[in-house]
């Protein structure tokens, strides 16, 4: 698998989840793209995170700066100016690869002798640009597994419209588009996914240097939700995609045809499904067993 992700402190924890379950997953590399923060800081969390996990060994590389076509829109009010405020994270021992994101993308899944899960955890522009310079790496492809869209749980960056889709929904659309087989994690289950104060316990509970930052990366990011819209903690959104993938029993996930709307106006960057068709383009996880969610996250993470 690759994860391609903009850390964040849910990207951050996706991360150490899958660095922490070698025996389901081989993490190949990490791409990062800009979403959450600039492209500067969020390979730098990237490095900082896959150094905290004691994965040096896995090369990051830089992706893209700026979405497809729409300005870049970042989340500095939920994850603070760094985009991992909160804990102290080691410095990284290893920089980023030379290679650009997307060319390693094209060069890797071109070639790939088996095919290779993308784990997409913010804005799809690097996969988009990839797609559409190769079309032919589809094929390598086995699944790609994205935390994106809502359907009928409202937005999170507008009243219609999931942060990672509305950042860059020109680069959603390719990958919709191109017959990859697709998973998606809305905001329908992902807000089901709360980090309340006994889950964020338990977690403090591993009293490790993993334990310990992963607890005050949640301590910082609840004071955003906590309160707002009857949130009890922090929707751990990232997360679902890595659990998915170790456990998708978790889930209860539903074949349908997934769509997102380009037009100016209020609706721009929200996603649309149709359920039930013969022609679905993938499927959509709406339901999720919480607790075993976060006991699995914690089991993980106590293993770093």
């Amino acid at each position: 698998m690759i994860i391609d992700t903009d850390p964040g402190h849910d990207d951050a924890i996706a991360l150490l989840l899958a660095l922490a379950s070698p025996s389901e997953l081989e993490v190949r590399a990490i791409t990062t793209v800009a979403g959450n923060v600039p492209l500067s800081k969020t390979t730098y969390n990237a490095l900082r995170v896959r150094e905290l996990a004691g994965a040096p060994h896995i090369p990051v590389y830089r992706g893209c700066g700026r979405p497809l076509v729409n300005e870049l829109v970042t989340a500095e009010y939920v994850h603070g100016e760094s985009g991992i405020d909160g804990p102290e994270l080691p410095e990284p021992s290893r920089g980023a690869e030379q290679i650009h994101a997307v060319d390693y993308l094209i060069e890797t899944l071109r070639t790939t002798p088996e095919p290779i899960t993308l784990c997409i955890l913010g804005p799809m522009t690097n996969i988009a640009a990839a797609l559409t310079q190769a079309p032919e790496i589809s094929a390598g492809i086995g699944e790609a597994v994205m935390m994106s869209g809502s359907f009928h749980a409202g937005g999170n960056v507008t009243p219609a419209a999931e942060f990672n889709v509305f950042v860059d929904p020109h680069a959603t659309d390719v990958v919709l588009s191109s017959g990859v087989p697709l998973v998606m994690m809305p905001l329908d289950v992902t807000h089901q996914a709360q980090a309340t104060r006994p889950r964020v316990e338990a977690i403090h509970a591993i009293d490790t240097p993993v334990g310990r930052a992963t607890t005050e990366m949640l301590r910082f990011v609840e004071r955003y939700y906590v309160g707002r819209g009857g949130f009890e903690g922090f929707p751990l959104h990232d997360p679902t995609v890595i659990a998915y993938l170790i456990d998708p029993s978790l889930f209860d996930v539903r074949p349908g045809r997934f769509s997102v709307d380009l037009a100016a106006g209020e609706t721009h960057g929200s996603t649309g499904a149709e359920w039930h068709l013969d022609d679905a383009n993938g499927r959509a996880a709406l339901g999720i067993d919480v607790d075993a969610y976060f006991e699995l996250i914690a089991e993980r993470l106590a293993a770093l």
